[in-house]
């Protein structure tokens, strides 16, 4: 059988998390050798991403731990624990964390990707007014910039249509002005309304 149907199955079309049915896709719990039913999880759009720290990290949504934490699927034990140490400071979060027992193998696992030495913070590229910026969004600048090493000089107003995230660095993304890609520090950016 497909592990896709097995997953699905398994988690009843629910996220293996917090139990929400929005969204709902397989999730290969790093790291792995091959994506099989003990290491792969369901979990739903708003699991995923703050999983991945491309959203902030909402305490009140991982709450749904108090249950899920008690699965008997090796790969949402691991993600219980790694989410708890990210909510450590709070109270609740330790609890939990203190409850939840991993055995050895489980608990390298859960450690193996370092995850759990992070605080809760997540970097997200921000504009200039503190709105979150994602890939593919138009912005517009907020100041007049010289492009180094080039005569192009970006105006104040130029619209800059599907910037990409600069990985690694949440005060840069890129964008093409006048056929030419360049990196525009977000502090100099103002996203546009849809």
């Amino acid at each position: 059988m497909n592990l896709e149907v097995v997953l699905l199955n398994r988690s009843e079309n629910k996220c293996e998390l917090c139990g929400s049915a929005d969204a709902i896709q397989r999730y290969e719990v790093p790291p792995q050798d091959g994506a099989n039913e003990q290491n792969c999880i369901m979990v739903c759009g708003q699991c995923f991403a703050q999983i991945e720290k491309k959203a902030a990290l909402i305490q009140e949504h991982w709450k749904c731990l108090t249950e899920s934490m008690w699965s008997e699927v090796p790969g949402v034990q691991v993600m219980a624990w790694r989410m708890l140490n990210r909510l450590r400071t709070e109270s609740w979060a330790a609890d939990l964390l203190d409850m939840l027992y991993l055995d050895d193998e489980r608990l390298a696992w859960a450690k193996a990707t370092g995850d759990h030495e992070n605080d809760g913070s997540v970097d997200l590229h921000k504009d200039a007014n503190g709105n979150v910026l994602q890939q593919g969004d138009t912005v517009v600048l907020t100041k007049s910039l010289d492009v180094k090493g080039s005569a192009l000089n970006a105006k104040m107003g130029t619209v800059v249509k599907n910037i990409r995230l600069v990985e690694n660095n949440t005060e840069q993304i890129e964008g093409k002005i006048e056929g030419q890609v360049i990196v525009i520090l977000t502090k100099y950016v103002r996203k546009q309304g849809k």
